[in-house]
């Protein structure tokens, strides 16, 4: 069984966090997540702090294991969402779109371990420096938004430069990715895209089934223009989200309307022509839908074989 400092410091069987994505982590998923043995993470993403409070109740009726809560640092009611996690004794606390540093002394005092994203060795030091107990390194492979560098280079990076457990995460959705991260000196992983098609995931059956359907040049990235580039599927609302990005005449203001609430209608209903279906690259390796347990047992199992294996070539 493969057993690492992560599983030590958050106290989860396996190595394996699931992505904190915004109108897809929910409670039900997240709770999935970490009664198969991983840390679920429920997505804050633009809640207010009481419709998040509720769905961290709705957790606790649903695991005794442990779970976390993804911040999205841009959100217009983080600094709320960052005291409703103290208030309900929230163990974990994983970051993204934005700097947590106002937020750290807070959380560390109330004993919540810090985890924040980061996509470059400056960011991953800065936060560290602040208190984070560990950092996830995001490659460009991934879904949602993403920074510059791929996942095969930005790992052994921030692993060479900090002394904190540092979990891979970017174009990672099978067993010989997840074993390739351990390769480059990460201590686990968290997996966004192949949770989509988890059977307790609720999204829309259109998001899973492209997801499912996805090759390998399926994705497209937007969103550069205006400073903070996201990864999603091919579809008629990113190919002409993509026209508009080049075009001088559309304002960054219409670019911005163009894409708000693009993915609510993905996820939640499921519109193929005015949706954003987030997914990173690593969609063309997923192929069916599974259980969240089916997911990181064939992911686990599938990386212990690798291992075993890593040294046949050596003669």
């Amino acid at each position: 069984m493969i057993k690492t400092p992560l599983c030590e410091l958050l106290n989860i069987k396996y190595p394996i966090i699931q992505g904190g994505m915004a109108w897809v982590a929910d409670a039900n998923l997240a709770s999935a997540v970490s009664n198969a043995g991983g840390l679920g993470l429920i997505a804050a993403m633009n809640m207010p702090a009481e419709a998040l409070r509720q769905e961290i109740r709705k957790m606790r009726k649903l695991t005794d294991k442990p779970f976390g809560v993804n911040i999205m640092l841009m959100s217009p009611y983080a600094e709320e969402v960052a005291k409703v996690v103290c208030e309900e004794k929230v163990e974990v606390v994983t970051t993204g779109a934005g700097n947590p540093s106002k937020y750290m002394e807070m959380w560390n005092e109330n004993g919540i371990k810090v985890i924040p994203v980061v996509a470059s060795t400056a960011h991953a030091k800065k936060v560290i420096r602040g208190g984070a107990v560990a950092v996830i390194a995001e490659g460009q492979e991934a879904g949602g938004h993403i920074g510059e560098l791929t996942t095969m280079v930005l790992i052994p990076q921030i692993c060479d430069a900090v002394d904190v457990p540092v979990i891979a995460a970017g174009g990672i959705a099978d067993g010989r990715t997840f074993a390739a991260a351990m390769m480059l000196g990460a201590v686990g992983v968290q997996v966004g895209t192949r949770f989509l098609v988890a059977k307790e995931c609720n999204i829309s059956q259109a998001y899973k089934d492209m997801v499912v359907k996805a090759k390998d040049i399926d994705t497209i990235v937007t969103g550069k223009r205006l400073g903070h580039p996201v990864r999603c599927l091919k579809s008629p609302f990113s190919r002409s989200y993509a026209k508009c990005e080049y075009d001088s005449n559309v304002t960054n203001e219409e670019l911005e309307k163009l894409g708000s609430g693009a993915l609510r209608l993905a996820a939640v209903d499921g519109d193929t022509k005015n949706g954003c279906f987030m997914a990173g690259q690593s969609a063309a390796l997923v192929r069916e839908e599974q259980t969240a347990k089916e997911i990181i047992e064939d992911m686990v199992f599938g990386a212990e074989k690798v291992l075993k294996t890593s040294g046949r070539w050596i003669v």
